[in-house]
């Protein structure tokens, strides 16, 4: 039993190593997670900063601290997006069914993929963090905010990368988990990724309030803008459980739906 799992382990590894270089290497997998919320959050925070004067607005050392957070999760939802579609190129090719006809568990082929996303999530967190402190912005429950932070992102993009996971595994297709994307900026904006959501208008305001993206953000965001809260923080790990239990979920019975179609 320890034998096997040692295999699985090391499989999961092995896979990890791959996805992360697979998206290295190839610039249209790459550049969603770095480059777009980078550049968002640039021009939101140079064109809304005058927002931090609206009342009620909360209270920040600056817009850049305020949007931070908004960047981060974004690239997290955008690397969940990004690892389905390479999971689902992987499955076009053959190279998926291959791994599958191993003696090794289906299931680790699959965490082996989340594995890669997570260490992309981490990456980003850092990413974002270093921009952050360079132009200003601060994180005031200092380095163990910081490690938080990180941690919190990597698994975030775990949540969301294993419901990519689970369309490309039930779908085969590339272009159906790439077309997702849209929808993927919508959930995001319908939250207080980018707005508070006590300034919003009805319907939107509503929506973002009960959003889970919205208490991911807010368990980011304030240890940035205030230190540790309790109550933010412990809503954030909660929904993250639920998201990524919902796409473990569905990753399940996506490999129980292959396995009785004999693929």
């Amino acid at each position: 039993m320890s034998g096997r799992l040692a295999a699985n382990a090391r499989v999961v590894a092995a896979l990890g190593a791959r996805s992360v270089r697979q998206t290295v290497r190839r610039p249209q997998l790459a550049a969603p997670l770095i480059i777009f919320p980078t550049l968002l959050l640039a021009i939101q925070t140079g064109g809304a900063g005058g927002a931090v004067d609206l009342p009620e607005f909360p209270d920040v050392n600056g817009f850049l601290d305020f949007m931070l957070a908004g960047a981060m999760v974004q690239s997290c939802l955008l690397a969940g997006n990004t690892g389905g579609i390479a999971l689902a190129l992987d499955i076009e090719m053959g190279f998926t069914d291959r791994l599958f006809a191993a003696p090794v568990s289906r299931y680790a082929v699959v965490l082996g993929r989340l594995a890669g996303t997570t260490v992309l999530g981490a990456f980003t967190a850092v990413w974002f963090i270093t921009i952050g402190l360079i132009f200003g912005a601060s994180i005031e429950e200092g380095l163990l905010g910081a490690l938080w932070i990180v941690v919190l992102v990597a698994s975030t993009a775990l949540a969301f990368g294993s419901i990519g996971a689970a369309i490309a595994l039930r779908t085969n297709s590339a272009s159906v988990v790439q077309g997702l994307f849209p929808l993927v900026f919508v959930v995001l904006f319908l939250s207080s990724a980018f707005f508070p959501a006590n300034l919003m208008l009805e319907p939107a305001a509503s929506v973002a309030e009960y959003n889970p993206l919205s208490f991911i953000v807010e368990g980011l965001r304030e240890p940035i803008i205030a230190g540790f809260d309790g109550g933010d923080e412990l809503l954030a790990v909660v929904s993250v459980l639920g998201v990524g239990a919902f796409g473990l979920w569905m990753c399940a019975l996506a490999l129980t739906g292959r396995v009785r179609r004999g693929v």
